[in-house]
């Protein structure tokens, strides 16, 4: 597949309206600098459109789209319960966590794990973070980004490499998360329509040109396996969907550590002007969430109709891709690359933030200047990326799968986190060893059950792991037997109250889910 002239044109007057916009959502007010809340946090004056396109822009990137495009091809809709329970995921964590989060007035995860217990879990979580966001999320999304750019367009991954890091550096370094959540209304704007417009022609073809309603129906009466949500334990999709699992189980897990608890995703949320206005930015995401697999997953089952024979799962969105005319198919690519850069600028700024914030100001005992902070953290986002670009081949480019192995290596250390979020807020006997213990026993006991249990689902392990942590967390706070934490979270000081719009529209997320498995159970 190649672009045409007038696809080109399309991507390059994409690639100049970011960058304008970019740089004019940047600009300061006439005598004032950027200082670390203005880089690092926005200000904390983002509107909860910007805070709602922001989490989706940062969430999804080319290994959704063509990842799970290609395991809709496999096993059909049932992928896209990733999708819908993260929907209802953000629903809870607007309602009940990220009000604690605000409280504190927080910048970072680790910032808030010192405040509930200490500095050496917050030194010992940012570190890992870093290591985990430099080394496997920035240098995956970066790595297959480019393998998805190549599989489009035939560019070499050297060249889409650089091109990609260096486009998410030039437009999101010198404005810091403000530029990356505004233009993200840029970059989700044009997934949206990109992938409507692909779900549609697809459809369109599936249908012999009769429209979309009759291609879904030709989807339903040709391939009625592939809209099963849940499986049974005699489908050869199991492993990777274990049933009530998904509804149930350690998919909630997988979901509250990475909406809940993680610097990448809830750093907009800490942006927000207010709690009312960042609960309405987390709904508004939970309702794209709902329509996401419109975009990403039915373009995947339709291509298990066009083209049931394709020598890798993989390319089933780029063939769907072929149907596309001239200058649609740019403005597809387009927003191919948009779901890339917006991916790895938020990865960016979230490593710079932590370094900064957590590690480099509270080396020495001299009280920084906020311009030199600003400047430190545009330094770590800058070098973050040269190191992800330096490092993606020989670190994945010997994986057929590297999404698979990615997934399996970060759900090791899933659980502990989420175990050690919950606890600090719900468990007030909670110590900094039993938080620690439980953290670092995620990865050993992941570990056991993958050397012991191969055949253990991996959603399952995900839930047995985390009620493991729970208790190592509990059982090393109770033999320590100190009083309680004098900084421990009293949930009832929280106020958790919400809008009736949000709860009216919490019911419709619910009530939405709750058709959809009816209907195709």
């Amino acid at each position: 597949m190649h672009l045409g002239t007038l696809d080109l044109s399309v991507v390059a007057i994409y690639a100049v309206l970011l960058l304008v916009v970019a740089q004019w959502v940047s600009r300061e007010k006439a005598g004032h600098d950027k200082d670390a809340s203005d880089y690092f946090l926005a200000g904390r004056n983002l509107p909860w459109w910007a805070i709602g396109t922001s989490l989706i822009a940062a969430n999804i990137s080319a290994e959704q789209i063509i990842g799970m495009s290609g395991s809709a091809w496999v096993m059909g809709l049932a992928i896209a319960a990733y999708e819908w329970m993260a929907a209802l995921t953000l629903v809870i964590v607007a309602k009940w966590l990220l009000p604690v989060f605000l409280k504190h007035k927080i910048y970072t995860m680790p910032q808030f794990l010192e405040e509930r217990f200490d500095h050496r879990v917050r030194n010992v979580m940012a570190i890992f973070w870093l290591g985990i966001y430099v080394f496997v999320n920035l240098t995956s999304i970066l790595w297959l980004g480019a393998l998805a750019v190549n599989t489009v367009t035939g560019l070499d991954l050297v060249t889409g490499l650089v091109a990609l890091g260096a486009f998410a550096a030039a437009y999101s370094l010198y404005g810091g998360l403000k530029a990356v959540a505004l233009t993200d209304v840029i970059q989700v704007t044009l997934l949206v329509i990109g992938g409507i417009l692909i779900a549609a022609i697809s459809l369109n073809e599936v249908g012999g040109g009769q429209g979309v309603i009759a291609g879904f129906q030709v989807l339903l009466d040709k391939t009625p396996e592939r809209f099963d949500l849940i499986f049974t334990k005699d489908s050869p999709h199991y492993a990777a969907l274990p049933g009530l699992s998904v509804l149930l189980g350690g998919m909630w897990i997988m979901n509250l550590s990475y909406w809940g608890f993680n610097q990448y995703i809830i750093q907009r949320a800490l942006a927000a002007r207010s709690t009312q206005e960042a609960q309405k930015g987390m709904m508004f995401a939970a309702f794209l969430k709902m329509l996401m697999p419109l975009i990403i997953v039915v373009p995947g089952i339709a291509a298990a109709v066009l083209a049931p024979d394709l020598e890798t799962p993989d390319r089933a969105y780029p063939t769907v891709m072929k149907l596309l005319p001239a200058g649609i198919l740019g403005l597809v690519f387009a927003a191919l690359v948009a779901a890339i850069v917006s991916s790895l600028a938020s990865m960016m700024n979230s490593i710079s933030t932590i370094f900064t914030m957590d590690l480099y100001r509270h080396m020495g005992s001299r009280k920084k200047p906020e311009r030199y902070l600003v400047n430190v953290g545009r330094l770590v986002s800058f070098t973050a990326i040269v190191i992800a670009m330096v490092v993606a081949r020989p670190l994945l480019g010997n994986f057929p799968e590297a999404f698979q192995y990615i997934q399996e290596f970060t759900g090791f250390f899933t659980p502990g986190v989420c175990a050690l979020f919950l606890l600090g807020f719900f468990w007030r006997p909670t110590t900094s060893a039993g938080a620690l213990c439980a953290a670092i026993g995620s990865a050993v006991f992941s570990l056991s059950f993958k050397l012991a249990m191969p055949e253990l689902p991996f959603i399952d392990r995900v839930g047995i792991v985390f009620l493991l942590c729970v208790a190592v967390g509990v059982g090393v706070s109770r033999l320590q037997g100190k009083e309680r934490h004098p900084h421990a979270i009293d949930y009832r000081d929280v106020d958790t109250r919400t809008t009736t719009g949000f709860n009216v529209a919490g019911v419709a997320v619910l009530l939405m889910l709750t058709a959809l498995y009816a209907t195709w159970w």
